[in-house]
Protein backbone atom coordinates (compact mmCIF):
# COMPACT_ATOMS: atom_id res chain seq x y z
CA UNK A 1 0.00 0.00 0.00
CA UNK A 2 3.01 2.48 1.16
CA UNK A 3 4.78 1.46 -2.26
CA UNK A 4 1.53 2.14 -4.45
CA UNK A 5 1.10 5.56 -2.85
CA UNK A 6 4.87 7.08 -3.53
CA UNK A 7 4.25 5.69 -7.18
CA UNK A 8 1.01 7.48 -7.33
CA UNK A 9 2.52 11.20 -6.13
CA UNK A 10 6.07 10.56 -8.65
CA UNK A 11 3.18 10.24 -11.37
CA UNK A 12 1.76 13.35 -10.18
CA UNK A 13 4.47 15.26 -9.82
CA UNK A 14 5.54 14.22 -13.15
CA UNK A 15 2.58 14.53 -14.83
CA UNK A 16 0.96 17.28 -13.03
CA UNK A 17 -2.74 16.97 -12.07
CA UNK A 18 -3.88 16.23 -15.83
CA UNK A 19 -2.12 12.86 -15.11
CA UNK A 20 -0.85 12.37 -18.92
CA UNK A 21 2.31 12.97 -20.42
CA UNK A 22 2.96 15.89 -22.59
CA UNK A 23 -0.65 17.22 -21.96
CA UNK A 24 -0.56 21.18 -21.99
CA UNK A 25 -2.62 23.62 -20.23
CA UNK A 26 -3.93 26.70 -20.24
CA UNK A 27 -5.46 28.26 -23.49
CA UNK A 28 -3.10 29.00 -26.28
CA UNK A 29 -2.59 32.79 -26.94
CA UNK A 30 -2.24 33.95 -30.54
CA UNK A 31 -0.92 37.58 -31.26
CA UNK A 32 -1.19 38.68 -35.09
CA UNK A 33 -1.19 41.80 -37.21
CA UNK A 34 -3.93 40.72 -39.81
CA UNK A 35 -7.12 39.03 -39.44
CA UNK A 36 -6.19 35.82 -41.77
CA UNK A 37 -5.22 34.06 -38.37
CA UNK A 38 -8.23 35.02 -37.22
CA UNK A 39 -10.11 33.50 -39.64
CA UNK A 40 -8.07 30.47 -39.28
CA UNK A 41 -8.92 29.83 -36.04
CA UNK A 42 -12.48 30.47 -36.20
CA UNK A 43 -13.90 29.38 -39.66
CA UNK A 44 -16.81 27.12 -38.73
CA UNK A 45 -15.76 24.15 -40.81
CA UNK A 46 -12.25 23.46 -41.20
CA UNK A 47 -11.13 26.30 -38.90
CA UNK A 48 -8.76 25.17 -36.06
CA UNK A 49 -11.17 25.57 -33.26
CA UNK A 50 -13.89 23.47 -35.51
CA UNK A 51 -10.92 20.50 -36.21
CA UNK A 52 -9.65 21.25 -32.27
CA UNK A 53 -12.58 21.17 -30.36
CA UNK A 54 -10.67 20.95 -27.00
CA UNK A 55 -8.24 23.53 -27.20
CA UNK A 56 -9.00 27.06 -25.76
CA UNK A 57 -7.84 29.68 -28.08
CA UNK A 58 -7.58 33.67 -27.49
CA UNK A 59 -6.80 35.73 -30.10
CA UNK A 60 -5.81 39.35 -30.49
CA UNK A 61 -5.20 41.49 -33.38
CA UNK A 62 -3.12 44.46 -33.20
CA UNK A 63 -2.76 47.00 -36.34
CA UNK A 64 0.42 46.55 -38.18
CA UNK A 65 2.53 49.73 -37.57
CA UNK A 66 1.82 48.93 -33.71
CA UNK A 67 2.55 45.34 -33.67
CA UNK A 68 6.30 45.48 -32.99
CA UNK A 69 5.82 47.89 -30.34
CA UNK A 70 3.54 45.28 -28.56
CA UNK A 71 5.51 42.27 -29.20
CA UNK A 72 9.43 43.70 -28.63
CA UNK A 73 9.04 43.87 -24.64
CA UNK A 74 7.14 41.22 -23.93
CA UNK A 75 9.76 38.90 -25.61
CA UNK A 76 12.41 40.54 -24.22
CA UNK A 77 11.02 40.10 -20.19
CA UNK A 78 8.74 36.49 -21.16
CA UNK A 79 5.80 38.39 -19.06
CA UNK A 80 2.82 38.31 -21.06
CA UNK A 81 3.82 37.22 -24.47
CA UNK A 82 2.11 34.91 -26.17
CA UNK A 83 2.06 31.34 -27.75
CA UNK A 84 1.59 31.61 -31.59
CA UNK A 85 2.46 35.04 -33.21
CA UNK A 86 2.40 35.98 -36.56
CA UNK A 87 5.29 37.13 -38.50
CA UNK A 88 4.76 39.95 -41.35
CA UNK A 89 7.45 39.80 -44.46
CA UNK A 90 9.32 43.18 -44.01
CA UNK A 91 10.29 41.60 -39.70
CA UNK A 92 10.14 37.83 -39.81
CA UNK A 93 13.21 38.03 -40.20
CA UNK A 94 14.41 39.76 -37.17
CA UNK A 95 12.28 37.52 -35.39
CA UNK A 96 13.98 34.53 -36.82
CA UNK A 97 17.33 35.53 -35.60
CA UNK A 98 16.29 36.93 -32.12
CA UNK A 99 16.60 33.72 -29.95
CA UNK A 100 13.55 34.38 -28.55
CA UNK A 101 11.12 31.63 -31.10
CA UNK A 102 10.74 28.25 -30.65
CA UNK A 103 12.56 25.70 -32.96
CA UNK A 104 10.17 24.47 -34.88
CA UNK A 105 12.41 22.24 -37.11
CA UNK A 106 10.43 18.77 -36.39
CA UNK A 107 7.57 20.22 -37.60
CA UNK A 108 9.00 20.82 -40.96
CA UNK A 109 11.17 17.45 -40.57
CA UNK A 110 8.12 15.73 -40.85
CA UNK A 111 6.21 17.31 -43.41
CA UNK A 112 9.27 19.24 -45.72
CA UNK A 113 8.47 16.44 -48.90
CA UNK A 114 5.33 18.64 -49.64
CA UNK A 115 6.60 22.30 -48.91
CA UNK A 116 7.80 24.84 -50.96
CA UNK A 117 11.14 25.38 -50.18
CA UNK A 118 11.46 29.35 -50.06
CA UNK A 119 9.06 30.22 -47.31
CA UNK A 120 10.98 27.39 -44.94
CA UNK A 121 14.08 29.69 -46.19
CA UNK A 122 12.54 32.63 -44.87
CA UNK A 123 12.33 31.21 -41.42
CA UNK A 124 15.24 29.13 -41.08
CA UNK A 125 18.41 30.30 -38.76
CA UNK A 126 21.47 28.34 -38.35
CA UNK A 127 19.88 25.66 -39.45
CA UNK A 128 17.24 25.55 -37.56
CA UNK A 129 13.83 26.12 -38.84
CA UNK A 130 11.84 28.92 -36.49
CA UNK A 131 8.79 30.27 -39.12
CA UNK A 132 6.64 28.42 -41.16
CA UNK A 133 3.91 30.15 -43.67
CA UNK A 134 0.89 28.68 -44.64
CA UNK A 135 1.43 30.74 -47.94
CA UNK A 136 3.94 31.56 -51.29
CA UNK A 137 3.82 35.09 -52.50
CA UNK A 138 5.95 35.23 -55.82
CA UNK A 139 5.72 37.83 -58.12
CA UNK A 140 4.79 38.61 -61.68
CA UNK A 141 4.20 41.31 -64.19
CA UNK A 142 1.32 41.93 -64.96
CA UNK A 143 0.66 44.00 -68.08
CA UNK A 144 -2.26 45.14 -70.40
CA UNK A 145 -3.49 42.87 -73.35
CA UNK A 146 -4.39 45.79 -75.71
CA UNK A 147 -1.62 47.56 -75.49
CA UNK A 148 0.31 44.55 -76.01
CA UNK A 149 -1.72 44.05 -78.92
CA UNK A 150 -0.86 47.65 -79.97
CA UNK A 151 2.82 47.85 -79.87
CA UNK A 152 3.88 44.52 -79.72
CA UNK A 153 1.58 42.82 -82.34
CA UNK A 154 0.90 40.55 -79.54
CA UNK A 155 -0.88 40.12 -76.14
CA UNK A 156 0.26 36.24 -76.21
CA UNK A 157 1.60 35.96 -72.78
CA UNK A 158 4.64 33.92 -74.18
CA UNK A 159 4.89 36.10 -76.83
CA UNK A 160 5.12 39.56 -74.08
CA UNK A 161 7.39 37.31 -72.27
CA UNK A 162 9.80 37.30 -75.06
CA UNK A 163 10.24 40.99 -74.60
CA UNK A 164 11.03 40.94 -70.88
CA UNK A 165 13.32 38.23 -70.17
CA UNK A 166 16.12 39.90 -68.70
CA UNK A 167 16.39 43.81 -67.21
CA UNK A 168 18.54 44.71 -70.42
CA UNK A 169 15.33 43.36 -73.02
CA UNK A 170 13.25 45.09 -69.81
CA UNK A 171 14.75 48.43 -71.01
CA UNK A 172 14.72 47.78 -74.87
CA UNK A 173 10.86 47.29 -74.66
CA UNK A 174 10.56 50.33 -72.43
CA UNK A 175 11.92 52.16 -75.39
CA UNK A 176 10.32 50.25 -77.59
CA UNK A 177 6.46 51.49 -76.19
CA UNK A 178 8.08 54.96 -76.08
CA UNK A 179 8.61 54.88 -79.40
CA UNK A 180 5.95 52.71 -81.01
CA UNK A 181 2.96 55.07 -79.15
CA UNK A 182 4.80 58.42 -80.05
CA UNK A 183 5.53 58.81 -75.89
CA UNK A 184 2.28 58.33 -74.43
CA UNK A 185 3.12 54.59 -73.08
CA UNK A 186 5.34 53.99 -70.01
CA UNK A 187 6.40 50.14 -69.17
CA UNK A 188 5.81 51.07 -65.56
CA UNK A 189 4.17 53.84 -63.91
CA UNK A 190 6.38 54.07 -60.73
CA UNK A 191 10.11 53.23 -60.60
CA UNK A 192 9.39 51.54 -56.97
CA UNK A 193 7.46 48.50 -58.81
CA UNK A 194 11.08 47.43 -59.72
CA UNK A 195 12.80 47.03 -56.55
CA UNK A 196 11.17 43.81 -55.17
CA UNK A 197 12.35 41.98 -58.57
CA UNK A 198 15.73 43.20 -58.39
CA UNK A 199 16.43 42.79 -54.89
CA UNK A 200 14.97 39.03 -55.29
CA UNK A 201 18.13 39.08 -58.27
CA UNK A 202 21.22 39.74 -56.19
CA UNK A 203 23.13 36.29 -55.53
CA UNK A 204 24.37 38.19 -51.95
CA UNK A 205 22.15 39.93 -49.01
CA UNK A 206 23.06 43.19 -47.56
CA UNK A 207 25.55 41.98 -45.29
CA UNK A 208 28.31 39.78 -45.54
CA UNK A 209 31.21 38.92 -42.75
CA UNK A 210 29.19 42.28 -41.05
CA UNK A 211 30.71 44.23 -44.03
CA UNK A 212 27.86 46.14 -46.39
CA UNK A 213 27.46 44.44 -49.54
CA UNK A 214 25.70 46.36 -52.73
CA UNK A 215 25.35 43.22 -55.44
CA UNK A 216 26.02 44.40 -59.00
CA UNK A 217 22.28 43.73 -59.36
CA UNK A 218 20.87 46.55 -56.80
CA UNK A 219 23.77 48.77 -58.93
CA UNK A 220 21.64 47.93 -62.04
CA UNK A 221 18.79 49.14 -60.50
CA UNK A 222 20.30 52.20 -59.81
CA UNK A 223 21.37 52.48 -63.48
CA UNK A 224 18.17 51.46 -65.02
CA UNK A 225 15.94 53.39 -62.46
CA UNK A 226 17.81 56.35 -63.90
CA UNK A 227 17.76 55.61 -67.43
CA UNK A 228 13.62 55.53 -67.25
CA UNK A 229 13.59 58.67 -65.33
CA UNK A 230 15.72 60.50 -67.34
CA UNK A 231 14.07 59.46 -70.81
CA UNK A 232 10.49 59.35 -69.69
CA UNK A 233 10.17 55.69 -69.68
CA UNK A 234 7.85 56.03 -66.64
CA UNK A 235 4.92 57.54 -64.83
CA UNK A 236 6.77 59.19 -62.52
CA UNK A 237 4.29 58.61 -59.84
CA UNK A 238 4.89 56.80 -56.66
CA UNK A 239 4.17 53.47 -55.78
CA UNK A 240 0.61 53.28 -53.92
CA UNK A 241 -0.30 57.23 -54.35
CA UNK A 242 -3.59 58.00 -56.54
CA UNK A 243 -1.06 58.60 -59.41
CA UNK A 244 -0.30 54.59 -59.30
CA UNK A 245 -3.62 53.58 -59.09
CA UNK A 246 -4.56 56.07 -61.79
CA UNK A 247 -2.55 54.17 -64.08
CA UNK A 248 -4.03 50.52 -63.86
CA UNK A 249 -7.43 52.15 -64.44
CA UNK A 250 -6.10 54.23 -67.57
CA UNK A 251 -6.71 57.29 -66.16
CA UNK A 252 -3.08 58.10 -65.18
CA UNK A 253 -2.20 62.30 -66.64
CA UNK A 254 1.15 63.51 -66.36
CA UNK A 255 1.95 67.20 -65.45
CA UNK A 256 0.63 68.98 -68.64
CA UNK A 257 -2.94 66.76 -68.24
CA UNK A 258 -2.14 64.77 -71.28
CA UNK A 259 -3.08 61.05 -71.07
CA UNK A 260 0.14 58.74 -70.51
CA UNK A 261 -0.80 54.87 -71.00
CA UNK A 262 0.96 52.16 -68.45
CA UNK A 263 1.88 49.05 -69.95
CA UNK A 264 2.69 46.85 -66.56
CA UNK A 265 2.69 46.96 -63.21
CA UNK A 266 5.34 44.53 -60.72
CA UNK A 267 3.03 42.90 -58.25
CA UNK A 268 2.49 39.37 -56.45
CA UNK A 269 0.28 37.04 -55.94
CA UNK A 270 -2.58 39.13 -53.42
CA UNK A 271 -1.89 42.22 -55.80
CA UNK A 272 -4.23 40.75 -57.99
CA UNK A 273 -6.97 40.20 -55.87
CA UNK A 274 -6.51 43.30 -53.86
CA UNK A 275 -4.69 45.46 -56.30
CA UNK A 276 -5.46 45.50 -59.61
CA UNK A 277 -9.40 43.80 -59.07
CA UNK A 278 -10.24 46.05 -56.42
CA UNK A 279 -9.14 48.90 -57.85
CA UNK A 280 -9.31 48.58 -61.67
CA UNK A 281 -12.58 46.85 -62.11
CA UNK A 282 -13.52 48.05 -65.56
CA UNK A 283 -10.33 46.75 -66.68
CA UNK A 284 -11.72 43.33 -65.85
CA UNK A 285 -10.19 41.18 -69.08
CA UNK A 286 -8.13 43.11 -70.27
CA UNK A 287 -5.04 41.94 -68.13
CA UNK A 288 -2.28 38.57 -68.42
CA UNK A 289 0.66 37.96 -66.17
CA UNK A 290 4.00 36.44 -67.03
CA UNK A 291 7.17 36.06 -64.98
CA UNK A 292 9.23 39.09 -66.21
CA UNK A 293 13.02 39.72 -65.81
CA UNK A 294 13.57 37.92 -62.62
CA UNK A 295 12.16 35.70 -60.08
CA UNK A 296 10.77 37.34 -57.04
CA UNK A 297 8.75 37.54 -53.86
CA UNK A 298 6.85 39.99 -52.03
CA UNK A 299 5.01 40.15 -48.74
CA UNK A 300 3.31 37.07 -47.14
CA UNK A 301 2.90 36.10 -43.49
CA UNK A 302 4.90 33.40 -41.46
CA UNK A 303 4.09 31.72 -38.02
CA UNK A 304 6.19 31.23 -34.80
CA UNK A 305 5.72 30.61 -31.12
CA UNK A 306 7.30 31.85 -28.17
CA UNK A 307 10.45 30.21 -27.14
CA UNK A 308 9.18 29.89 -23.36
CA UNK A 309 5.67 28.86 -23.98
CA UNK A 310 4.11 26.57 -21.62
CA UNK A 311 2.39 25.01 -24.26
CA UNK A 312 4.72 23.93 -26.61
CA UNK A 313 2.76 21.04 -27.64
CA UNK A 314 0.08 22.67 -28.52
CA UNK A 315 1.50 25.82 -30.25
CA UNK A 316 3.23 22.96 -32.49
CA UNK A 317 -0.04 21.60 -33.18
CA UNK A 318 -1.38 24.44 -34.21
CA UNK A 319 1.41 25.90 -36.91
CA UNK A 320 1.73 22.54 -38.33
CA UNK A 321 -1.95 22.40 -39.18
CA UNK A 322 -2.16 25.76 -40.90
CA UNK A 323 0.89 25.77 -42.36
CA UNK A 324 1.06 22.24 -43.79
CA UNK A 325 -2.17 19.82 -43.11
CA UNK A 326 -3.59 18.88 -46.75
CA UNK A 327 -7.59 19.13 -46.33
CA UNK A 328 -7.10 22.72 -44.13
CA UNK A 329 -4.74 24.23 -46.88
CA UNK A 330 -6.85 22.91 -49.48
CA UNK A 331 -10.09 24.47 -47.97
CA UNK A 332 -7.93 27.67 -47.35
CA UNK A 333 -6.74 27.83 -51.09
CA UNK A 334 -10.48 27.70 -52.85
CA UNK A 335 -11.79 29.95 -49.94
CA UNK A 336 -8.99 33.26 -50.17
CA UNK A 337 -7.49 32.20 -53.39
CA UNK A 338 -3.75 31.96 -51.46
CA UNK A 339 -1.21 30.39 -53.39
CA UNK A 340 -0.44 27.75 -50.44
CA UNK A 341 3.06 26.36 -49.74
CA UNK A 342 1.87 22.83 -49.79
CA UNK A 343 2.96 21.05 -53.04
CA UNK A 344 0.12 18.36 -53.10
CA UNK A 345 -2.59 20.45 -52.72
CA UNK A 346 -1.07 22.92 -54.85
CA UNK A 347 -0.83 20.25 -57.66
CA UNK A 348 -4.65 19.17 -57.07
CA UNK A 349 -6.12 22.51 -57.46
CA UNK A 350 -3.52 24.50 -59.57
CA UNK A 351 -5.09 22.91 -62.95
CA UNK A 352 -8.82 23.90 -61.96
CA UNK A 353 -8.45 27.82 -62.42
CA UNK A 354 -8.95 30.26 -65.19
CA UNK A 355 -9.01 33.92 -63.76
CA UNK A 356 -11.45 36.00 -65.71
CA UNK A 357 -9.79 39.26 -64.69
CA UNK A 358 -6.83 37.58 -66.65
CA UNK A 359 -8.59 36.97 -69.93
CA UNK A 360 -9.23 33.51 -68.85
CA UNK A 361 -5.16 32.70 -67.88
CA UNK A 362 -4.67 30.77 -64.87
CA UNK A 363 -3.04 32.45 -62.69
CA UNK A 364 -2.59 29.85 -59.97
CA UNK A 365 -0.69 27.42 -62.45
CA UNK A 366 1.71 30.26 -63.07
CA UNK A 367 2.33 31.55 -59.86
CA UNK A 368 3.00 28.17 -58.97
CA UNK A 369 5.74 27.84 -61.31
CA UNK A 370 7.03 31.34 -60.29
CA UNK A 371 7.46 30.17 -57.16
CA UNK A 372 9.56 27.74 -57.93
CA UNK A 373 12.50 29.99 -58.55
CA UNK A 374 11.97 31.95 -55.78
CA UNK A 375 15.12 32.36 -53.31
CA UNK A 376 14.38 32.44 -49.82
CA UNK A 377 17.79 32.81 -48.39
CA UNK A 378 18.73 36.40 -49.21
CA UNK A 379 16.60 37.43 -46.36
CA UNK A 380 18.79 39.30 -43.18
CA UNK A 381 16.63 40.90 -40.10
CA UNK A 382 17.99 44.40 -40.48
CA UNK A 383 16.96 44.28 -44.13
CA UNK A 384 13.88 46.88 -43.37
CA UNK A 385 16.07 49.21 -42.41
CA UNK A 386 18.35 48.98 -44.70
CA UNK A 387 16.90 49.44 -47.40
CA UNK A 388 15.33 52.40 -46.56
CA UNK A 389 18.68 54.32 -46.41
CA UNK A 390 19.00 52.03 -50.13
CA UNK A 391 15.79 53.84 -50.95
CA UNK A 392 16.74 57.37 -50.05
CA UNK A 393 20.39 56.68 -51.73
CA UNK A 394 18.50 55.64 -55.31
CA UNK A 395 16.08 58.39 -54.84
CA UNK A 396 19.12 60.82 -54.69
CA UNK A 397 20.91 59.79 -57.66
CA UNK A 398 17.57 59.49 -60.00
CA UNK A 399 16.47 63.18 -58.94
CA UNK A 400 20.29 64.69 -59.98
CA UNK A 401 20.89 65.13 -56.32
CA UNK A 402 23.83 62.88 -55.89
CA UNK A 403 26.17 61.11 -58.47
CA UNK A 404 25.55 57.44 -58.63
CA UNK A 405 29.04 57.53 -56.57
CA UNK A 406 28.27 59.80 -54.10
CA UNK A 407 24.59 58.20 -53.09
CA UNK A 408 26.56 54.58 -53.07
CA UNK A 409 29.40 55.80 -50.70
CA UNK A 410 27.05 58.09 -48.83
CA UNK A 411 24.58 54.73 -48.15
CA UNK A 412 27.67 52.29 -47.28
CA UNK A 413 28.88 54.28 -44.98
CA UNK A 414 25.49 54.97 -43.56
CA UNK A 415 24.48 51.54 -43.35
CA UNK A 416 28.15 50.19 -42.23
CA UNK A 417 27.89 52.54 -39.46
CA UNK A 418 24.42 51.54 -38.40
CA UNK A 419 24.77 47.39 -39.31
CA UNK A 420 28.01 47.10 -40.42
CA UNK A 421 30.82 45.58 -37.45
Amino acid sequence: MKKALIVLVVLFMLFGMSGCPGKDSGKLVIWSFTDELKKMVEEPVWGYKATHPDRNVEYSQTPSDQFQAKIDPVLQTGKGAPDIIALESAFVRKYVESGKLLDITDIYEETKGKLLSYPVEVGTYNGKVYGMSWQAAPGALFYRRSLAKQYLGSEDPKVVQTYFTDFNKFLETAELLKKASNGSCVVVSSLNDLFNSFLSARKDPWIVDGKIVVDPAMEKYMDICKTLHDNGLEGRVGQWSEGWFAGMKGELKDESGKPVQVFSYFLPTWGLHYVLKTNAPTTSGDWAMVQGPSSYRWGGTWVGAYKGTKNKEAAKEFIKYVTTDDSFLEAWAKDTGDLVSNTNVINKIKDTYSEPFLGGQNHYAEFAEMAKGVNGRLLQGTDEAIEGLWNEAVAAYVNGEKTKDQALDSFKSQAQSQFGR
